[in-house]
């Protein structure tokens, strides 16, 4: 058998530890059978872009050395590169799934795995589906990673439990940098989450060590009002000299837009600006000393912070995705599902119709943010620890941390 693997859309701390999954579980089961039914594994440069142009590479020889796949076990970033790659209707065209099925039959190439989001579960969705209805037996499988935990069901994507982690180190050293001085101040932390307020949210894992900040949280899910902001940290003020907010990048505001405009390939607008437009209404409004902080792309590969429980479930949902393809399943999305059961942070893997993540956004609960709409509440905070336990000491070399890079 032959597998192909690619990875799609935003980086992640966890990406890799999935390919890593997909390659160990393949070479595993190929141990068990005789030479002529060994699994080859290809990895797929810059995801359909790549695979439209052929651009494999045999993993079990770039892979050979075991400490390789351990360095890109720990390695930041898409490895394999990435891409943002729409994936038109196949009802209106489908010239491009035919090219890429040739190119599936002419490697010999028995199941493709996706590795990526929202968007990606969604060429998971069209690809799988239309080569179903051509009767070939290429199976289709989506294996899911997000830092803003925005796949629907699945307890959590892999990415997600390292980008929490960063962003609340991060912030606890703002924290003790900004409470140094006497003077009054304002700081605000810019957080990504487009659409869904998650990663902003698990701020409050602060709390956890006893700390009071981030004392106002505010996410995508809740109404913003410019002016309702404002009171909220006059009020805050009253208590702490230092006062420190945490704001999603994909808040709206009322009758105020600091947007950019432009869109990406799936029409998503590119998000920046939250943090500045803030301070400088802080500055006019109130008059104390303010600043602002866009966390920005540090959020998605900080592995000097990655949280080991995240890389653990990302090279099993990896894992798992080749017992679905050898199954014989195809269009499927891997889950990760909570035992909500049991007193122990426990976690099964499972799968459903890569359709139904495709194009959906999971957003924070309702139930979960405050009714003032500027925190969120201790059942936040529960989800939130599990995801962030144990630390992954990187292989260092001359006082910096080393990343395993394949040869293109």
């Amino acid at each position: 058998m032959r597998f192909a693997v690619a990875q799609s859309g935003g980086p992640t701390c966890a990406i890799n530890a999935s390919l890593v999954g997909i390659f160990t579980a393949a070479a595993e089961m190929s141990n068990k059978v005789q030479n002529s039914n060994k699994i080859e594994v290809f990895g797929v440069f810059n995801g359909v872009q790549g695979l439209l142009e052929e651009h494999f590479v045999d993993l079990s020889q770039a892979l050979a050395d075991p400490e390789d796949v351990d360095l890109l076990r720990k390695t930041p970033s898409t490895a394999l590169g990435s891409c943002r790659f729409r994936m038109p209707s196949a009802e209106q065209d489908d010239s491009l799934y035919h090219k890429i099925h040739h190119i599936l039959q002419k490697n010999a190439i028995d199941a493709f795995f996706y590795i990526g989001g929202n968007d990606s579960m969604d060429t998971v969705a069209k690809l799988s589906a239309w080569l179903e209805k051509q009767g070939s037996p290429i199976r289709v499988i989506g294996v899911p990673k997000t830092i803003d935990n925005d796949l629907v069901g699945t307890d959590h994507t892999p990415g997600f439990g390292s980008a929490a982690k960063y962003v609340a180190m991060t912030m606890q050293e703002v924290v003790r940098d900004s409470s140094v001085y006497r003077v009054p101040s304002v700081t605000i932390c810019e957080i990504m989450g487009r659409d869904a307020g998650w990663l902003t949210a698990s701020t409050c894992l602060l709390r956890s060590n006893g700390e009071v900040a981030p004392h106002l949280i505010y996410l995508p899910e809740s109404d913003f009002s410019v002016a309702q902001f404002i009171r909220d940290v006059k009020k805050a003020m009253e208590s702490h000299r230092s006062v420190i907010c945490a704001v999603s990048e994909g808040i709206t505001l009322d009758g105020c837009d600091y947007r950019s405009g432009a869109n990406d390939a799936f029409g998503h607008a590119y998000l920046s600006g939250i943090g500045r437009f803030l301070e400088d209404l802080v500055r006019k409004e109130i008059g104390c000393k303010v600043r602002s902080i866009e966390l920005n792309v540090m959020q998605r590969c900080a592995a000097h912070l990655a949280s080991a429980a995240d890389l653990e479930e990302s090279e099993g949902a990896g894992r798992y995705a080749v017992q679905l393809a050898l199954e014989g399943l195809s269009g499927q999305m891997v889950t990760l599902q909570r035992d909500t059961g049991s007193e122990e942070y426990r976690i099964a893997y499972s799968h459903m119709p890569a359709a139904s993540a495709a194009n959906v956004t999971r957003t924070f609960p309702a139930a979960w943010i405050n009714s003032s709409g500027n925190d969120v509440t201790e059942e936040a905070t529960a989800y939130f620890l599990p995801l962030i336990q144990g630390e992954v000491l990187p292989t260092m070399r001359n006082g910096m941390p080393v990343h395993f890079r394949f040869a293109t």
